[in-house]
């Protein structure tokens, strides 16, 4: 079987659930060698509360034949992700694909709050957690890209443009990842690397599950709580997204555009993981939520 990204090195910063995850497998699967971090171990937890861990994703792009190595990082620490990036450099000699995923921040976000009634502490660590680590990242891993044409870096957020997004914080961290992508594009692109956006629609991530009580195999039965809902997608679906734009020749007419896992499923033809072809942009404009 033909693997297009055989040979090439990948690190999803954020792999430890939901898209990054979803990402972290289909860009093993494509045959790349994914480095997956994240805070949580299996001997060690985050603030995040949650159960999974690197190790499980790790695992996971190994059981669908790819390769990955899990290694426990903390982007809000400079030290940390410099570390990480001398270790891939030293491992792999550089890096093809960079995926900036982190966020941490669910628990922190108020939706009923407005800006001047939101936590200010909460709402600066949304800042650290989000977009303070994916220039950090970007700090320490770009040099391992640049003598590598043919790269992408990939920032993965909520939309594909600057409307707001229901809470300053949360919507500031948010479009902080498009305009990211935008402007890294114009620094990379002498160096034939390409930088966007990418967004999922309604992700029916694990914490989303849990949140409506489901799980993926009766996950349709939070309609009625979330009619909405009926639109979501799975992990795979940007997965597949990320994987498939990251294997395509022509990536460079993508760079500094910000784009989505339905858009990109109608340009390369891949379904979710139960076949079906969610289209959130459709969705939203019919229902009158775009």
């Amino acid at each position: 079987m033909h693997k297009p990204l055989s040979g090439k090195t990948a690190l999803v910063a954020g792999a430890t659930r939901g898209a990054g995850r979803g990402i972290a497998r289909q860009l093993g699967a494509l045959g790349a060698h994914v480095y997956v971090t994240g805070r949580t171990t299996r001997t060690s937890a985050s603030d995040m509360d949650r159960s999974e861990t690197i190790e499980d994703t790790a695992e996971q792009v190994d059981a669908l034949g790819g390769s990955a190595s899990a290694i426990q990082v903390d982007h809000t620490e400079p030290r940390q992700v410099e570390a990480l990036a001398e270790r891939i450099a030293a491992e792999r000699g550089g890096l093809d694909i960079l995926v900036n995923d982190i966020w941490g921040g669910d628990a922190l976000t108020r939706w009923d709050h407005k800006l001047w009634e939101h936590s200010l502490e909460d709402g600066l660590l949304i800042q650290r957690r989000a977009v303070h680590t994916h220039l950090i990242t970007s700090r320490f891993m770009l040099p391992l890209m640049l003598d590598r044409p043919g790269g992408i870096v990939l920032e993965i957020t909520d939309g594909t443009d600057y409307r707001f997004r229901g809470n300053v914080y949360y919507s500031l961290a948010k479009v902080s990842g498009i305009h990211l992508a935008a402007a890294m594009a114009e620094e990379l692109r002498p160096h034939g690397i390409a930088a966007v956006s990418l967004t999922p629609g309604f992700l029916r991530s694990e914490a989303m599950l849990d949140l409506f009580g489901v799980t993926e195999a009766d996950w349709r039965g939070a309609v009625k709580t979330e009619p909405h809902f009926i639109a979501s997608e799975t992990p795979a679906y940007v997965g597949q997204a990320a994987a498939r734009l990251a294997a395509d020749p022509e990536r460079m007419a993508f760079t500094g555009q910000a784009l989505s896992s339905w858009e990109l499923s109608d340009r390369y033809g891949f379904a979710d993981a139960d076949g079906s072809r969610p289209h959130w942009g459709r969705y939203a404009a019919e229902h009158g939520l775009a």
